[in-house]
């Protein structure tokens, strides 16, 4: 059974989905760089080991960084999974972890990078948004995707509203990445991720439904 290390700045959302989704993997610990998030004491409330790195008292990101390594490391992870860790990494941090990184973005990756990813699709008009499941690189968002889920824009979609639909799938694609994962059925190759058995799907998702 492989062991994951899961990283959190707040409450955790993505963590609990992935707890709740009783994974064939050992959840060896939940690390937060807030003392007082509120995912620890939902990790502690169900056995998991939990602690905080605090990012402040370090000078730098690589200070921080070496820190969050040797707390991390202690566990000796086959995978280091980021729901909701709100930090930029360095890329020795990543490069340490290349392969056995992974990360949830809320947009359909490559589009929106970086922060406010609801509200710059709605300012851009898109019919489609969603969520990513990908490899981390030293590229802020960029690294190979493993998989994504897509949803409507509504015409009176606010932020909040396009933000609740894209987590609701973020809580199913992120365990089911971490199940691929646990069963051996990602491979990398030439920066693109493989899924071994994925289903054929149906050959396009429109929207507005109208048929063309």
């Amino acid at each position: 059974m492989k062991t994951i290390v899961i990283l959190i700045s707040g409450r955790g959302s993505n963590m609990q989905a992935i707890v709740e989704a009783n994974l064939p993997v050992r959840i060896a610990a939940v690390i937060s760089n807030q003392p007082d998030a509120e995912g620890l004491r939902y990790a502690q409330a169900k056995g998991i080991p939990a602690m905080a790195v605090d990012h402040r008292p370090h000078t730098s990101r690589a200070s921080f960084d070496t820190e969050l390594m040797r707390a991390i490391d202690h566990y000796a992870p086959d995978l280091v999974v980021l729901a909701g860790f709100m930090r930029i990494l360095t890329d020795d941090f990543v490069h340490h972890y290349t392969g056995r990184l992974i990360n949830i973005h809320p947009s359909l990756l490559p589009a929106f990078p970086g922060l406010a990813t609801h509200q710059r699709a709605l300012e851009a008009g898109v019919k489609i948004h969603g969520c990513t499941v990908h490899f981390v690189t030293p590229a802020i968002d960029h690294g190979p995707i493993v998989v994504q889920a897509a949803v409507p824009v509504k015409s009176d979609d606010t932020r909040e509203t396009l933000a609740a639909r894209v987590l609701e799938q973020e809580h199913h694609i992120y365990p089911q990445a971490i199940r691929w994962f646990a069963q051996d059925r990602l491979t990398l190759s030439a920066g693109r991720v493989n899924v071994h058995g994925a289903e054929t799907l149906k050959p396009a998702l429109c929207f507005p439904g109208e048929s063309l």
